[in-house]
């Protein structure tokens, strides 16, 4: 087995003690299926081509510039050597800045999770800074320049290692006021509110990712070995509709006190009763196996 190759390489740092670490990817869409653009007429795979927008001539890639456009049409370039001197300068250093508790950073500021695991010597430091940070439950607060970019980094004990989660800028998150402007304040008690908690209830259980399902990438193989053994494509199945229905009715059937539900049951009840009422006679194939064996007999 490949062992898996490092991110980023640097030190953790938690005030004087540093000890160094690998940043390894901990989530990676590198596995899902993956098309290519053909023409169709040869079957080649087709390039993509930087196109003038006036000219409509081909720009080559070293007549290729950044610019920032300052108005419509209107733009400055940046040269990419002072694009480089504005990349924040890298110590390889994730200097904690604070440690707090594991449950105060909305997941909205979530970015991106990498596992972080000591490098060469850095194991009994590395194992302390965990150690430490679960007897404590907290997490830690750090910064460092990661892929060009100074990033705040959450970091929080994970199994045998750290993971470290990038957060996303305040300015990257939306404010959730213009999600939920429109939204009334309702106040629902008394029975659909009771019925709501008994359902929660009876759905409580645990997460476990591997008993999550991703229907389009399995469909998208199933279509493509399909189409390699020269098999009938799949058919897409027509969508259930769902229908409109009143909030508490559907909060009783969904509970098992609506009408639907008491007639399930019944009709569960009236089959379990057919069946002890037939297991308590004598079967009617043993009837008629006796009355063959009599018939053949005098036969």
């Amino acid at each position: 087995m490949v062992a898996p190759r490092a991110n980023w390489k640097g030190f953790i740092k938690f005030g004087e003690v540093a000890c160094p670490v690998a940043l390894y990817t901990a989530a990676s869409s590198s596995e899902r299926i993956a098309f290519n653009t053909l023409n169709r007429r040869t079957g080649n795979r087709v390039k993509r081509e930087f196109i003038d927008s006036e000219t409509g001539d081909p720009v080559e890639r070293d007549a290729q510039v950044k610019g920032y456009e300052i108005e419509n049409g209107q733009y400055i370039v940046l040269e990419p050597d002072e694009v480089a001197a504005a990349v924040p300068h890298s110590d390889k250093t994730l200097k904690i800045d604070a440690f707090i508790p594991c449950s105060e950073i909305d997941s909205v500021y979530f970015d991106k999770p990498y596992y972080l695991a000591p490098d060469r010597m850095g194991t009994e430091a590395f194992v302390l800074l965990r150690d430490g940070m679960k007897r404590a439950k907290v997490a830690a607060i750090a910064r460092t320049v990661l892929f060009r970019r100074l990033r705040t980094v959450l970091i929080r004990p994970h199994g045998k290692g750290l993971i470290a989660t990038t957060l996303n800028f305040d300015y990257e998150v939306r404010s959730s006021g213009e999600a939920f402007e429109e939204l009334p304040d309702l106040k629902i008690e008394g029975e659909m509110l009771e019925l709501a908690e008994h359902i929660i209830g009876t759905k409580k259980g645990t997460f476990d990712a591997s008993t999550f399902d991703d229907r389009y990438e399995a469909a998208v193989a199933e279509l493509v070995k399909a189409k390699i053994e020269g098999r009938a494509l799949p058919k897409k199945k027509a969508a259930a509709v769902p229908r409109q229905n009143d909030l508490l009715q559907a909060l009783r059937e969904s509970a098992g006190m609506g009408t639907k539900s008491r007639q399930k049951r019944a009709a569960s009840n009236a089959n379990k009763s057919a069946g002890r009422h037939k297991a308590s006679k004598p079967g009617a194939a043993a009837k008629s196996n006796a009355v063959s064996s009599q018939t053949r007999r005098a036969g």
